[in-house]
């Protein structure tokens, strides 16, 4: 397999590319035939954990793709099931070979509004409906195909240097790295709590009660739908605790204009936390909310964006406008679009 093939599997892994055996037997421009021989280690593991260590520079969901494509075969037998026992001593071979997921790590050209850029990092302001990574229903037209278009660097860093993500109908600023180094850092930033990312929305209702709200309740899969997020109780389902600072900026007979404060990072939080104050963000269709004001998307927009620069030390700090859409809801609504102390 050509160590282009590897870099983009191992994008997939989230791991750093490796370089190719010099005794694998290429079988074609896109595929590799890898021999097998399990060990001690291996003796029984299930078959898709003992390749995850015998292959390593691709992921373990690639690697089952792959046994349930039939590349994997152990003796003269084809092997299908991810859960397989192997035994110690079989040996065998396994193909590897372009996957859909696998595909979808190919630079494709977009235009990328870019805010800041330096050999470090960059900073961009993503529009509505750009989804930010791969994934089922979006292998290809994302935010990663357009980095690993945008810069060669991009391809040898694990999900192209994206540290963070925006959901594919909220708008605003992300910063991406541009190196392993600044990678690393920016995570422990994020983590450490360290980079400060503000939001704007437009939610369903008239606020009531004190102008501030601060809502601690932890997020995780609805254990009613898997197909979406919700406050869980942490002894009975899994979840993380979430954090999020709400402040009403203008009210209506309609809605509420508000800022909301990320304290911490959750899959859907500020979605999850207003609806549950009964304020669901209009067009959030997923979380109670419903088209208005001329909005067919939620209307959330990360509009501020501050950290201190983890190669430099410089402070940063970043505000996008408010994307047209969003500026006639608010108009539509009679509200203003006013600038924030921050």
């Amino acid at each position: 397999m050509k160590q282009s093939r590897s870099i983009i599997s191992s994008a997939l892994a989230g791991d750093e590319p490796q370089q190719a055996h010099e005794d694998e037997a290429e079988t074609g421009p896109d595929s590799e035939l890898r021999q097998l021989c399990m060990g001690p280690a291996q003796h029984g593991a299930r078959l898709d954990r003992a390749l995850a260590a015998l292959v390593p520079e691709f992921s373990r969901s690639y690697l089952q793709q792959l046994i349930e494509a039939g590349a994997v075969q152990l003796g003269d037998a084809v092997c299908r099931k991810p859960a397989r026992r192997v035994k110690i001593g079989e040996q065998g071979s396994i193909e590897l070979r372009p996957t859909p997921q696998s595909q979808a790590f190919h630079p494709q050209a977009m235009p990328i509004d870019v805010v800041f850029e330096d050999e470090h990092l960059l900073v961009l302001n993503k529009p509505a409906p750009l989804v930010v990574h791969p994934a089922p229903g979006h292998w290809s037209g994302t935010l990663l195909n357009g980095l690993l278009a945008r810069d060669d660097a991009a391809r040898l860093l694990p999900r192209a240097g994206i540290v963070h993500r925006l959901d594919k109908d909220t708008t605003g600023l992300m910063v991406v790295a541009r190196s392993r180094t600044a990678m690393d850092a920016l995570v422990q930033l994020i983590a450490a709590r360290e980079v400060s990312r503000r939001y704007l929305a437009l939610a369903h209702r008239p606020w009531s009660g004190p102008t501030t709200r601060q809502v601690d309740a932890p997020v995780g899969r609805d254990p009613r739908n898997r197909l979406r997020m919700a406050i869980v109780d942490l002894r009975k389902n899994a979840g993380k605790p979430a954090s999020t600072l709400i402040n009403m900026q203008q009210n209506c007979e309609h809605g509420c204009w508000v800022r909301c404060t990320l304290q911490t990072g959750r899959t859907h939080q500020i979605r999850v936390h207003m609806a549950s104050l009964g304020h669901p963000l209009v067009a959030d269709e997923v979380y109670g909310g419903a088209p208005a004001a001329g909005m067919q998307r939620q209307a959330l927009h990360a509009y501020h964006l501050a950290f201190v620069h983890p190669m430099t030390g410089r402070a940063l700090e970043f505000h996008a406008p408010l994307p047209a859409d969003m500026r006639q809801a608010l108009s539509a609504w009679g509200l203003r679009d006013t600038p924030f102390s921050d």
